[in-house]
């Protein structure tokens, strides 16, 4: 895990020293794991491809969803 995954987070402004901040209080403990990122405007069916996000990923608008939580038509299960 490196801080370039982190670019587009909306917490990776911790990691440029925000508010004296060294690096995002959640940095250390991030994983990589694969999610699909949806915007909260979308309707089902969700066809875009799976990406790998840190675990702690966040941006405004946007949920991230675990691949296995939709069936093959791209709806939830």
């Amino acid at each position: 895990m490196d801080k370039t995954k982190c670019i587009g987070c909306y917490n990776d402004i911790y990691n440029h020293g925000a508010g004296g901040a060294k690096e995002c209080w959640m940095f250390k403990t991030a994983k990589l794991v694969r999610k699909i990122e949806v915007h909260v405007d979308q309707r089902p069916p969700y066809h875009q491809k799976s990406r790998f996000y840190p675990t702690c990923y966040s941006k405004q608008r946007y949920a991230y969803i675990v691949p296995r939580l939709l069936n093959k038509k791209g709806y939830w299960k």
